[in-house]
Formats: C-alpha cells, structure tokens, sequence
C-alpha cells in the first residue's frame, strides 16, 4: 500500500484494520495460542515488547514480560488496556481521533494516568458479538507497536492483504 498521509487516511486505514481483524470465537486457551503465537514472532523479529491479552471484565488471560523490557512497560500496558475497553476501538484509532477533533484526554474527560492515548493496543472484537477484551504491546514507538499487533493478528487469523500503517505516516 502507498504511504497513508491524511488523519482521514489514517483513520480509513485503522477502521479497515478493526473490520477486518475480527475473531468468530475467542476462548482462554485461544488467548494462550495467539500470546505464544506473538511471543515467537517477537523473537523472530528480535523486538522486546511485553504482551498482554485482557478480557473486558480486567482478567489477565495472558501476559509475557520479554527480556529487554522495563516495568514502565506494564503501566503502558494497562493504560492503552484501559482506552481500548473505554472506546472499544484500538488505542491508535483513538490518538488519531483525538488528533482530528483537536481535543486532548482531558477534553473527553480521560484521566493520562489511567488511558493512554497511543498506539499498541487493539480490541479483540467477536464478529458477532461485540468487543470482549483488548491485545497489548508495549516496547517500541506506538505505531510500531500497533503495526506489529496488527501483521500477528493477520497472521493468526490467516488474513491476507491486510492495509497497514507507516510510522512516517503517523506525526
């Protein structure tokens, strides 16, 4: 895909993302199978992010801390967990929302030490049930974080062709 450069691109991008990126079940064990399943690719990749794979209700259902990693990481963690199950949209839709309107967290009344307002964490949404939880990464820059959620969960979920942001793309 060519180089995203408007919010309203951007935007296109991230809403195309979230319909696609859907799950038709989403079990414990599946949240064990998709967190190994992103640990290998970390590996693979040599990137050190800690993951965390969360239903709506706060039960931690997977959670792996890389070496590399520092526990700042785990406050972004349940910061970005906390946007995603407040907008039930991925935590880099929201900055780039916020971005658009030209409002700040405090402006929709959101606390900067309980949401966060970066990329990196993406709402596991049941194609015929609504958001039940939220995939977190935190380790690199935000929109890294999020790129690299979203080629995994392509991966898993065996979705090809999927549009993808740029960190140039995201300012």
């Amino acid at each position: 895909m060519d180089s995203v450069k408007t919010v309203e691109e951007i935007m296109n991008v991230l809403n195309m993302q979230e319909e696609i990126l859907q799950f038709t079940h989403f079990t414990n064990e599946d949240a064990l199978e998709l967190g190994n399943f992103i640990l290998q690719e970390a590996h693979k990749k040599d990137i050190h992010v800690v993951i965390s794979i969360r239903r709506s209700n706060g039960a931690i259902v997977y959670q792996a801390m890389m070496d590399g990693t520092v526990p700042d990481n785990l406050y972004w963690v349940e910061r970005k967990y906390n946007t995603v199950i407040r907008e039930e949209v991925s935590s880099l839709s929201w900055f780039m929302r916020l971005k658009k309107t030209e409002k700040t967290m405090a402006d929709k009344f959101m606390d900067e030490n309980v949401y966060a307002c970066a990329g990196g964490a993406f709402p596991i949404r049941l194609e015929e049930g609504g958001v039940i939880g939220a995939i977190i990464v935190s380790g690199m820059n935000h929109v890294q974080d999020h790129d690299f959620l979203v080629r995994c969960l392509s991966q898993y979920l065996h979705t090809d062709e999927i549009p993808r942001i740029k960190k140039s793309d995201v300012n």
